[in-house]
């Protein structure tokens, strides 16, 4: 169970940035093995997690953190499903992966993480997001409906598929004050981890 003091404190939702890779290497560690095997589809081994969380802060994609009291509790990350026309620009199709550690869930941090990728997706040209997951995970699949996404199940995966609309000048906007103030959290955090171990 989540300690009182995490439910009092309002989730932070941000980009993350490399300067963010420990974090994530902590946050991947953390997850109990059912969370693990729903958020890689699959058993994954201590070297294959350090593998991944290592690769994943340089892959094409974006990832978002969700933290409370200052650790990264739920991570989201945009991946294109195919090449793009530039960094930036991720294509037409795209997949978003979730996972928030058990003891924090149903407090909000997976819409966040939604909500926050949905914008970045459709920012970067994305038409279609689709989420894939065990069609027992139900958590998930409850999640990417609220979001309106369409769900089919083939066997023991689910997908969830979401048209997103074109990107205005007005939401490139709001997402650049957004990850500019995501990077100004980022940059203070670090400040103030500095100071707390000096």
């Amino acid at each position: 169970m989540a300690d009182q003091r995490h439910l009092d404190s309002s989730p932070i939702v941000r980009r993350l940035w490399l300067s963010d890779r420990q974090a994530v290497l902590d946050y991947f560690c953390r997850l109990d093995a059912d969370t693990r095997a729903n958020r890689f589809m699959g058993q994954v081994s201590e070297a294959g997690l350090r593998a991944y969380a290592d690769q994943a802060m340089s892959a094409r994609g974006v990832m978002f953190g969700a933290f409370l009291d200052g650790s990264l509790r739920g991570l989201g990350e945009l991946r294109p499903g195919g090449p793009g026309p530039s960094n930036y620009f991720i294509g037409p199709e795209a997949e978003a992966a979730f996972a928030v550690e058990r003891p924090f869930r149903r407090m909000g941090l997976g819409a966040a993480l939604f909500a926050r990728i949905t914008q970045a997706a459709r920012n970067r040209g994305v038409c279609d997001l689709h989420v894939r997951c065990f069609a027992r995970n139900g958590p998930m699949i409850r999640l990417a409906a609220r979001q309106g996404a369409t769900l089919s199940r083939d066997g023991l995966d689910a997908d969830g598929s979401l048209h997103l609309n074109r990107a205005t000048p007005l939401s490139l906007w709001y997402e650049s004050i957004a990850e500019a103030f995501d990077f100004t959290l980022s940059v203070s955090a670090k400040t103030l981890d500095r100071k707390d171990a000096a």
